[in-house]
């Protein structure tokens, strides 16, 4: 019997993973037609949804903080949503959701939601799960949802191949077999990735994975009620790690601007877990995007133009126990910016 229910892929992975980028790569391709794209980001200013070139229509974000938090609310009303735009024709036909993830969620809640709560209209296609492999064994060592994200693939797909020593890509790729020697293994450069490798894996199926995986989705089955009155702080994952969310409306000099970020990173960086960004730089009329993790600022890219009307510079900081005024000095010592021009969003 053929099943008409519509497919939910799962793109999840730690923190500056490489996830955007796969994004951007993906929805170039043939087999991303018809697929709407669920973004869920850390912290109350979006920044991840202006950095993929899709059609907004076919685009989602949601906002409301770590999406293993809101899946009752946030993801419910965005997949109820998504099926009335359908029926009423505002949107062409939807053949596939991809969601992805932000890097600090935890895959279980919103596994167990797809699996059990919107399986008459939805059913779970797979979990793709992106591991950087030039910092994956910190993340695994010191963050437990890191390891969950890996546990929990059923393919694994080992970013930053291109940056990585053969050395480093042998020892990852031993050490997430470790922990899930079940899932393929997909070695990415560049950012480049069929789509295909990673739709159509069929139902989601515990046989195979880690025995934990089961034990994780029968604690959410406990967890729902509970869940279902609590109030995330959308800035806060948990006592350590939160986004701090800075926004400048003077255009920087770029020299100044790298070398407020590098020096913080210097000082800060085993506490940094991400920096993602949209930088107006004086002169030029692109957007400048800003990546890091960790000790590790990437070379820049830019857009080909501003996403919307908004000309400002947003760049969040997802850090573990660093204060906010550590990273607003920094500014303010390279880029000369005085305190009124940082508008705390």
């Amino acid at each position: 019997m053929q099943d008409h229910r519509i497919p939910v892929t799962i793109l999840t992975g730690f923190l500056g993973a490489g996830k955007t980028t796969l994004l951007n790569d993906w929805v170039q391709q043939p087999a991303m037609k018809d697929v709407a794209l669920l973004i869920n980001e850390f912290g109350e200013v979006g920044i991840d949804h202006l950095l993929v070139e899709k059609v907004a229509d076919d685009m989602v974000l949601l906002d409301s903080g770590c999406i293993c938090c809101t899946v009752r609310g946030d993801l419910t009303r965005t997949l109820t949503e998504l099926l009335k735009r359908r029926q009423n024709e505002q949107i062409r036909a939807l053949s596939r959701v991809v969601i992805e993830t932000t890097g600090l969620a935890d895959p279980a809640p919103v596994v167990h939601a797809i699996k059990e709560e919107f399986c008459i209209r939805y059913r779970l296609d797979g979990v793709v799960t992106a591991a950087d492999a030039t910092h994956i064994d910190r993340q695994l060592a010191d963050h437990f949802e890191a390891v969950k994200q890996v546990a929990m693939a059923d393919r694994l797909l080992l970013t930053k191949c291109d940056l990585a020593s053969p050395e480093q890509i042998e020892q990852t790729s031993a050490m997430l077999a470790r922990i899930n020697p079940g899932a393929q293994q997909i070695q990415v450069r560049g950012g480049k990735c069929s789509v295909e490798q990673v739709l159509g894996l069929g139902s989601y199926d515990v046989a195979g994975k880690p025995e934990l995986v089961a034990r994780w989705l029968g604690e959410e089955a406990l967890r729902t009620t509970h869940h279902a009155g609590h109030r995330h702080d959308v800035n806060r994952h948990d006592a350590n790690v939160e986004a701090h969310v800075l926004r400048f409306t003077q255009p920087f000099k770029w020299s100044e601007f790298a070398k407020a970020v590098d020096s913080l990173q210097l000082a800060h960086g085993d506490q940094i877990l991400r920096i993602k960004g949209i930088v107006c730089v004086h002169k030029d009329p692109r957007p400048v995007i800003v990546q890091g993790v960790g000790f590790t600022r990437y070379p820049i890219a830019f857009l080909d133009q501003w996403p919307d009307d908004d000309r400002s510079s947003r760049v969040v900081f997802i850090v573990s126990r660093l204060e906010r005024k550590a990273i607003e000095d920094a500014f303010r010592i390279y880029c000369k910016v005085q305190a009124t021009k940082i508008a705390v969003v």
